[in-house]
């Protein structure tokens, strides 16, 4: 009998035990209190709590988180009203002050996220509040992590989601936008038919340009052919006088070799004055040797074309 109220107390001791172990995971903190007062912070680990004394009063994730608030009714300078929701992002950074330093931490800063937003829109004009989001996000997130630090809480970024101005404003944005659009698309024409206008102009210009360049290489080839030609023509010229004179060369070299008299001599004389007499020249000067010969020629010819009394 003693041995089986032992066993039974051995096993209700584990099972104490073991219900009493506690492990922290990852990116997690346990706050403990002992008798209804602060123990500890348990991070990451094995942990032990004595059973009936200790108690985890709060499990708190240290990830950053995302807070979407609803959209708030705020009143711009001018007396606008519009609707602006806001989304936070924060993170505990002290899981002690997070249990202890504010009931209800999230409804908390909802409604600073909600009264700091109202001040802030406060002191701006329409017009500036829908064109300063950036500024608006900055000072807010500077003002919440402030008061949140003595909370455990730290603000990351605070972003403005949703501003919904009232609807006949909203009316006369859209007609504001559509007439931006129309302006936009008359000088995107506009440039159209100018960059058009412009490639054509570069194109006949182009062209031009061409076709004087085809003129001037049509006139370089022209002249260039007509100097070739008179070229060959000097040269055919320069190659026939060559061969005239080296006909010349050749018959004078016979007349020599085979001795030829005086006559013959005389004769080739007149010859070359005849073609001396076929030329330009207004005068010509005759030899005294061939003066006798021309009047022997003449005397000659004078009786020959006598004619004939009978």
């Amino acid at each position: 009998m003693e041995f089986i109220m032992i066993a039974i107390l051995v096993a209700l001791l584990l099972i104490l035990i073991i219900c009493n172990i506690v492990i922290v995971q990852q990116s997690r903190a346990y706050v403990v209190e002992r008798l209804g007062a602060f123990r500890a912070v348990w991070g990451v680990g094995l942990h032990i709590k004595i059973p009936f004394i200790e108690r985890v009063v709060k499990k708190v994730s240290l990830k950053e988180q995302v807070a979407d608030f609803a959209p708030q009714p705020v009143i711009t300078k001018d007396n606008v009203t519009m609707q602006i929701d806001t989304v936070i992002y924060f993170q505990i950074t002290d899981p002690k002050l997070y249990t202890y330093g504010v009931e209800h931490p999230m409804n908390a800063i909802e409604n600073l996220t909600a009264t700091t937003l109202r001040n802030i829109i406060g002191d701006m004009e329409l017009d500036q509040s829908l064109t300063s989001r950036d500024t608006i996000n900055s000072r807010m997130r500077s003002i919440l992590d402030e008061a949140t630090d003595p909370w455990g809480i730290k603000v990351n970024r605070v972003e403005l989601k949703n501003i919904i101005p009232p609807k006949e404003i909203q009316n006369a944005m859209e007609k504001q936008m559509k007439a931006e659009r129309e302006r936009r698309e008359s000088i995107l024409q506009a440039e159209g038919t100018k960059q058009s206008q412009i490639l054509v102009a570069e194109g006949e210009k182009q062209s031009a340009i061409l076709r004087a360049d085809a003129e001037k290489q049509a006139a370089i080839l022209r002249a260039e052919g007509e100097k070739a030609a008179r070229i060959m023509a000097a040269e055919a010229e320069a190659e026939a006088i060559a061969k005239v004179q080296q006909a010349l060369a050749d018959s004078l070299k016979l007349l020599n070799e085979s001795a030829p008299n005086d006559q013959v001599v005389k004769l080739k004389a007149l010859e070359a004055m005849e073609k001396v007499a076929d030329g330009k020249a207004t005068k010509i000067i005759i030899p005294s040797e061939l003066q006798g010969l021309a009047g022997l020629a003449a005397s000659a010819k004078t009786v020959f074309d006598t004619p004939d009394p009978q």
